[in-house]
């Protein structure tokens, strides 16, 4: 009997196991560039007054210096009917071309030589890499990090680099001025240092440099120490610079290389490549040209497109405008900052932002951010939609979503959390998460019956649940929750399009093709005379207008946060030159991790002059922890309503438990 109650435990666990969290919240971060419209490609030439060029000037996905004016990537769509014509882009149209630049470190790394004080950069498909040779493009590594952020590091603490590496503060001697530091990757070591800051109080680098490909001492990274010091309890190393490639991974480009739908036509300092075969822009289409960048076309009779670069790796990403050069009047609609919300397929955006500078100054009211409720189509196609159902009004504000509670009123705004037509197939018990701790969970599904009962829950928390009916002659089925969000009554916060349940070989499934999801517990209320940084709001109305309340100098090498992580950048240069930009975040920012407990024997320092070596003295093994004891299984809250027997769904879940038991017991049998 033990034996069965053994296996019977096992299946149960097997099938437990199976039962796994699926996620809607996956983060990405599109850059779009400046949008081309016409009713064909000639008339789009026209307005253009020739080739279609996208630079750096209207797609900030591509590199940019805004310090030096350097960039190194165009795009251009040939002018010539015998290559582009209608809607079609027939080989060699559109060329695209990288060159390599001499860029300048973030950092003031400390005791450069002459020939240390830039390195070759290029960038390729909207990201930054760094040729292995000043004038040869054909190897390249990623880079990871070029960044003068501030950290401080205490005894043991690492910083959590790009890529897996950690920079780690082994030991520090106050004394002596040094500090000891290890660079690992994944929790394998890869090269130490013993760093003395100069006796004058400046600042010491540290670069390492390994063979990279066909060149021989290239230097992969480089670490800025400004200051060691006693803090009250800890000693402490200041690091004010980092710069890191990925060169263990390696990209070698060479003539006639395919890259999606790009062949290289050359390599030199510059490499060249072509579309190899023709590209056809028709309506809601998105044409992948190679690594994360694409032409996107709007759902429509025009034609209308921009290219765009989606970046899904961890980091932050910086979203900019147009750049503006010199004083007087500039103004950045959804067009020349892709920062400010905009809808493609219905050519509808709503933010704008003119400047008018006078030298380096923008005096009050010379500076007018405006926004204005849009009526906007949702992204799924909702089923049973009424008359009045059919759109939400949305609002940009500080290049962030947001939805009115009222058509009209801008008074009360909510976050959109999601707005998406992805599909995702659920099975019974299976969660689906959505943003911000959100989760959508199938609960039990009626196959017989086409219907499916679905709890949304906040972390943890019940919030409300449904039984959604697919039978008849339904193809798909909305759910749409409601309740009252600020002076609003019955406003849609939450809408589920649910368009198949069906039985596979082992589970029940249900088919979820549109999310739509708003912030309602979160109210923004804006009135006149309230202040967002430097900004203060005129007037709300189904507009919001604000201006800058006083003045605003744009001197060299400055970031000015005008409101909300909405902020303007001006150049380290003598010339005038700026832009407004935005940051969006995927996975999290480098991180000082601090060690769990004191050292319990301190390692000793090794000698600037010693060769240190990989071997660490070995740590003591932590005692093991007891396991802990697995809590009892709550009982399955029932809905809310719908209880009666012929609305509840199937018990798919049961039967599944109760044929793995059957096979236990045959196994013990035999």
């Amino acid at each position: 009997m033990k034996r069965f109650t053994t296996i019977a435990l096992v299946a149960l666990v097997a099938l437990a196991a199976l039962i796994v969290p699926a996620t809607a919240a996956e983060q990405t971060v599109e850059v779009r560039s400046e949008v081309f419209s016409g009713d064909n490609f000639s008339a789009i030439f026209d307005a253009e007054g020739g080739n279609i060029e996208i630079n750096t000037t209207n797609f900030a996905g591509f590199w940019y210096d805004i310090d030096d004016d350097l960039s190194s990537e165009t795009l251009t769509i040939m002018n010539d009917s015998s290559l582009v014509s209608g809607e079609s882009i027939s080989e060699e149209g559109l060329w695209y071309n990288a060159s390599i630049v001499q860029a300048n470190y973030t950092a003031d790394f400390a005791n450069e030589p002459d020939d240390n004080t830039t390195f070759p950069l290029i960038g390729l498909f909207a990201d930054k890499y760094v040729p292995t040779a000043d004038d040869d493009a054909g190897e390249l590594v990623k880079l990871l990090m070029d960044s003068d952020d501030k950290y401080t590091l205490r005894t043991g603490s690492a910083l959590e680099l790009a890529g897996g590496y950690e920079l780690t503060a082994k030991q520090i001697d106050v004394e002596g001025n040094k500090v000891w530091m290890e660079l690992s990757k994944d929790g394998e070591f890869v090269e130490d240092e013993v760093i003395s800051m100069p006796t004058d109080g400046s600042s010491a680098t540290w670069d390492y440099e390994v063979d990279v490909g066909d060149q021989d001492d290239v230097i992969v990274f480089r670490a800025l120490v400004t200051d060691v010091f006693q803090g009250q309890v800890d000693s402490l190393a200041v690091v004010e610079g980092i710069w890191l490639i990925d060169y263990e991974n390696i990209m070698k480009i060479e003539s006639a290389d395919e890259f999606g739908e790009l062949e290289v036509d050359e390599v030199s300092n510059t490499i060249a490549m072509f579309n190899s075969g023709t590209l056809t822009l028709s309506a809601d289409k998105t044409i992948d040209l190679a690594e994360g960048m694409m032409l996107q076309t709007a759902d429509s009779d025009d034609l209308r497109f921009a290219l765009v670069k989606e970046y899904t790796e961890p980091g932050t990403y910086e979203i900019r405008g147009n750049v503006k050069e010199g004083d007087g009047s500039a103004e950045w609609t959804a067009n020349e900052f892709a920062g400010f919300w905009y809808d493609i397929d219905d050519n509808e955006s709503s933010e704008t932002l003119t400047i008018d500078v006078d030298g380096e100054s923008v005096d009050e009211e010379d500076l007018w951010y405006n926004t204005t409720i849009v009526q906007t189509g949702y992204t799924a196609d909702f089923a049973n939609e009424s008359g009045d159902n059919n759109t939400f009004p949305i609002i940009g504000l500080f290049a962030q979503e947001y939805v009115a509670t009222a058509d009209d009123d801008a008074g009360e705004l909510v976050k959109l959390l999601m707005d998406s037509d992805d599909k995702y197939t659920l099975r019974t018990g299976s969660a689906l998460e959505l943003a911000e701790g959100y989760e959508l969970t199938a609960k039990q599904i009626d196959v017989e019956g086409d219907k499916v009962w679905m709890e949304l829950s906040k972390d943890g928390e019940y919030i409300e649940d449904e039984v959604i009916d697919l039978s008849g002659d339904a193809e798909s089925a909305t759910w749409d929750y409601d309740v009252d969000v600020g002076d609003q009554d019955d406003v849609i916060v939450f809408r589920v399009l649910v368009t198949d349940v069906f039985q596979g070989q082992v589970d029940s499934l249900a088919v979820v093709e549109g999310l739509w999801l708003l912030d309602y517990e979160n109210i923004m209320k804006i009135e006149s005379a309230d202040e967002f940084g430097e900004l203060e709001v005129d007037e709300v109305s189904s507009t919001i207008a604000m201006f800058n309340s006083g003045t605003i100098t744009l001197s060299a090498d400055k970031e000015i946060d005008l409101a909300e992580g909405f902020m303007l950048k001006t150049a380290d240069s003598d010339d005038l030159r700026y832009y407004p930009f935005v940051e969006r975040t995927i996975g999290e920012e480098p991180t000082v991790t601090e060690p769990e407990e004191e050292m319990e024997e301190e390692e000793e320092m090794p000698a600037e002059d010693e060769n240190v070596t990989e071997e660490e003295p070995a740590e003591e093994m932590p005692e093991e922890e007891p396991a802990e004891e697995m809590p009892e299984e709550e009982p399955e809250e029932e809905p809310a309503e719908e209880t009666a027997e012929d609305q509840a769904p199937g018990f798919e879940a049961i039967f599944a438990v109760a044929g793995l038991l059957a096979v236990a017991y045959l196994v013990r049998r035999n």
